[in-house]
């Protein structure tokens, strides 16, 4: 879940293009990159593209949102159309907690029993600060309700957001995010590691500045976030490379594990001229998951 590339529903070829891009989740959208007049042929051609692919699972849609004045006949329409292609997971814009979790939780479970698909198998990942109220909501996820098993990653974003606050300024001069947005982003990070969901970073909306892609992305891969979202098949390698452990970090990683195996019964070991603690060794097994490596 390191990149996460969004597609217009509405466009065939550039769903295939990100499709057939490198990126871990592929979002086909049918919420704001769709105009209203075209969504019902959009639902169409998700639901054509959800059919022609062997790669469901990391085909993933973003519906309509279940709160933020929507109509609650929009997702109705958005899960009709697709649930029967079986994708990997839903996008949940606008969240505003555990409660649009609940029902769409309930929404999806009936499609999935329609369609014969396993029961609770249709992920989500909610972008939980894109309304006022929704920012105050973001440690609302965390409990065993209807539906929480489902939420696999939680993200933020900012423009909605600021549009909602009626902000024109988003960023510092020095291209930072002002206080507001700062705030969304470290209470998204806090309410999904709380919940036990992946934190994902939101977009960069110029595809083109790949060095400040990068240096973004692994400034925020440093603070605890494990993903991040795509607006364009050019960001995903840039995205995938920040957010895979260097062999540099394997390497220490790896060293830490070892000396507490060698150590055992020790809560703190000597590592390399520096003492490490549990929550080294913790950091340390992460770095070996995110690597794919399991001994």
């Amino acid at each position: 879940m390191r990149s996460w590339l969004f597609a217009p529903g509405d466009s065939e070829r550039k769903m295939a293009k990100a499709c057939a891009s490198e990126a871990d989740i592929v979002l086909l959208d049918l919420e704001d990159s769709v105009l209203p007049e075209n969504k019902p042929a959009a639902r169409e051609l998700v639901r054509e593209t959800l059919g022609a692919r062997a790669d469901k699972h990391r085909i993933w849609v973003r519906i309509n949102p279940v709160s933020g004045g929507a109509s609650i006949a929009e997702v109705e329409a958005d899960l009709d159309a697709i649930m029967a292609g079986a994708p990997g997971g839903l996008m949940l814009p606008k969240a505003e907690g555990h409660a649009d979790i609940f029902a769409l939780d309930r929404m999806l479970t009936q499609r999935e029993a329609a369609h014969g698909t396993s029961l609770g198998s249709t992920m989500i990942a909610a972008l939980v600060t894109e309304t006022p109220r929704a920012v105050f909501l973001t440690g609302d996820y965390t409990g065993d309700y209807p539906g929480s098993k489902r939420l696999a990653a939680m993200s933020w974003g900012a423009e909605d957001l600021s549009s909602a606050l009626g902000a024109s300024v988003q960023h510092r001069p020095d291209g930072s995010y002002m206080p507001t947005y700062e705030l969304a982003r470290s209470l998204c990070l806090l309410g999904a590691v709380a919940a036990g969901a992946v934190p994902v970073e939101t977009v960069m909306p110029d595809f083109r500045d790949l060095d400040g892609l990068r240096e973004r992305a692994l400034m925020v891969r440093g603070q605890g976030y494990r993903g991040m979202l795509a607006i364009h098949p050019d960001q995903v390698p840039a995205i995938n490379a920040a957010f895979t452990p260097t062999e540099a970090e394997i390497a220490h990683a790896r060293a830490v594990v070892q000396a507490f195996a060698d150590n055992p019964g020790k809560g703190t070991v000597a590592l390399n001229g520096a003492m490490v603690d549990i929550p080294h060794l913790r950091l340390a097994q992460r770095t070996l998951m995110d690597a794919g490596i399991t001994k």
